[in-house]
């Protein structure tokens, strides 16, 4: 005997496989979404980026390529207008184009989800980036590496 079955004809394990699938589809249904969502964000954040000057333009896409490789785990969004990394939704990382903001140099920033915290209770959330020589980046991988823990 197979098991008792419901007034649908369903027994209660086929009653419990039915629910347990239809959870699967609307976790899977969620995921994509989240997955067109971030792939929508992504092209959004480098279409900005190949809006900036030249200079900024590559220093956004060597950072986009460190936060890549380094901190995959942050997500491409824009923040204000400028391309940014999110962590569970919130920016973690970003850069402004010194260029379009009518600066003399642009900034790599951090926000206070970086938790870039030194023991001595100072230190940095923001960089002034002026074409950064590669002892530079290299200390931006690490701000990096150290922001998306």
């Amino acid at each position: 005997m197979a098991g008792k079955t419901t007034n649908d004809g369903l027994s209660a394990q086929e009653r419990a496989a039915v629910k347990q699938r239809a959870q699967e589809l609307k976790l899977q249904a969620k995921r994509e979404k989240e997955a067109g969502k971030a792939a929508a964000e992504k092209a959004d954040q480098l279409a900005k980026i190949a809006e900036m000057p030249d200079g900024d333009r590559q220093m956004a896409e060597r950072l986009s390529e460190i936060v890549a490789v380094t901190a995959p785990e942050l997500a491409p969004r824009l923040y204000y207008g400028q391309p940014g990394w999110a962590k569970d939704g919130k920016v973690v990382v970003f850069f402004r184009s010194g260029q379009m903001d009518k600066d003399r140099y642009s900034t790599l920033g951090f926000s206070s989800r970086a938790e870039l915290d030194d023991a001595d209770g100072l230190w940095s959330t923001a960089f002034a980036l002026q074409d950064p020589t590669e002892k530079a980046w290299a200390e931006v991988t690490a701000l990096v590496q150290r922001a998306g823990a």
